[in-house]
């Protein structure tokens, strides 16, 4: 089972444990770049795969482990799932990037540390976020319990029952487990495996690949004659792609001519599969590594973070421009925006992986509703009639989730 079948995301307020978590049950840091590591916070997606196992000789329905051999009896155990984690940033100047993350994923685990009075900031924004972007499949990870007293993690439970009751995950499991000791990773995975289904996927149409990370994979100093092409990370979300097939890449590729800025679409050809190994194809599911015969100075330090890959000629046409219905999300609290919109306002926009600046130009020309606005953007997108974008406003000084744009 060398590819994953879906794909978590982490999710919740800035240090509150996802990434230790993710590394519990993976084995591996999803911070892997420099500055995350110096500064102990996702600053980009990060991401690592995790194989989920069960005992059948244990009677306890608690009975999963990552280990392949059963932790209470000793006995060899069976594999169930193969699970990829998307690690989303916590930090609000970060939102951005974790509205792209939910738009390649098939659930969420919701990060609430029990040594913290609950709700924090961000574990609102990034409730709100995963309710506007569809995410239904929620588990509630109450995390380092082993810093608090039995009575302190009951306070803060209920505090976490009471977030959730106006919520649609009034009715998710809530795990109180430590990732540093272990307490109860077997109850969080059999939540996880009881939970978040696996869904049905249509691999027989064209197929649409948003890319999450892109990589230059050579060493310092590698001759000429040994490079390898430029690597794209990310989620195929419908369709299949093989080794040989030709793809495009939009937006492409950034070309600034007399102070203009412009994106001009690539085409090249899958070199290579990966995912927990190598693949000759790769179907909609955990998140995979592409291959292609880029220059690989085109996919360095996430270059084409935000694309979408497809087949060539399938892909949606890229929009500079756009009518889009605004709509804000319900807020019980909190952050309080200005009523309507001025000319040329900024807002942050997040469609699939991509994020952008869209300025509000006015009112639509007959558009149907008030909320119709024409947006400018500052960085073209692949979309459609329809199609879904997370909105960010800025508030004071900060920026915030707002709500949802619908392409009209």
């Amino acid at each position: 089972m060398p590819q994953s079948q879906l794909n978590i995301m982490t999710s919740g307020h800035v240090d509150h444990g996802k990434s230790t978590l993710v590394h519990a049950l993976t084995g591996r840091f999803p911070d892997t770049h420099s500055e995350e590591i110096k500064r102990g916070i996702t600053i980009k997606l990060g991401y690592a795969d995790a194989t989920f196992r069960k005992c059948e000789k244990c009677a306890s329905p608690y009975n999963y482990t990552i280990e392949k051999k059963c932790p209470n009896c000793g006995s060899d155990t069976i594999q169930t799932r193969q699970v990829s984690f998307v690690d989303a940033p916590g930090h609000e100047t970060l939102m951005a990037t974790a509205v792209a993350a939910s738009s390649i994923v098939d659930g969420a685990l919701f990060i609430i540390a029990a040594n913290e009075l609950c709700p924090q900031p961000q574990t609102l924004e990034h409730l709100l976020v995963l309710q506007a972007v569809g995410i239904k499949n929620v588990v509630i990870a109450q995390t380092k319990v082993d810093l608090v007293t039995k009575e302190q993690a009951v306070v803060n439970y209920n505090q976490i029952k009471e977030l959730l009751k106006s919520t649609p995950y009034d009715k998710s499991p809530i795990v109180p487990i430590s990732a540093v000791t272990g307490t109860n990773l077997s109850a969080l995975i059999y939540a996880i495996e009881t939970t978040i289904p696996t869904p049905v996927r249509d691999e027989t149409v064209a197929p649409l690949m948003m890319v999450a990370r892109s990589f230059d994979v050579n060493k310092p100093g590698t001759k000429i004659k040994e490079l390898a092409g430029g690597v794209l990370g990310g989620a195929i979300v419908k369709g299949t792609l093989k080794v040989g097939d030709s793809i495009e890449i939009m937006p492409g590729l950034l070309i600034v001519k007399k102070e203009k800025e412009n994106y001009k679409p690539i085409t090249t050809k899958i070199t290579s599969l990966n995912a927990n190994g190598k693949l000759d194809s790769a179907k909609p599911g955990g998140l995979i590594g592409v291959g292609t015969l880029l220059d690989p100075a085109y996919t360095r330090a996430d270059a084409l973070v935000g694309s979408v890959v497809g087949l060539p000629g399938s892909l949606s046409p890229l929009i500079n421009e756009c009518n889009a219905e605004l709509k804000p999300i319900v807020r019980a609290g909190g952050v309080k925006f200005s009523e309507g919109f001025v000319e040329m306002e900024p807002l942050v926009l997040g469609i699939g992986t991509a994020t952008t600046v869209g300025f509000v130009m006015g009112k639509a020309k007959g558009g149907k509703g008030k909320h119709v606005f024409v947006l400018k953007l500052k960085k073209p997108v692949s979309a459609k009639v329809g199609d879904i974008m997370a909105v960010l406003r800025k508030s004071g000084n900060r920026w915030h989730f707002y709500g949802t744009a619908k392409v009209t």
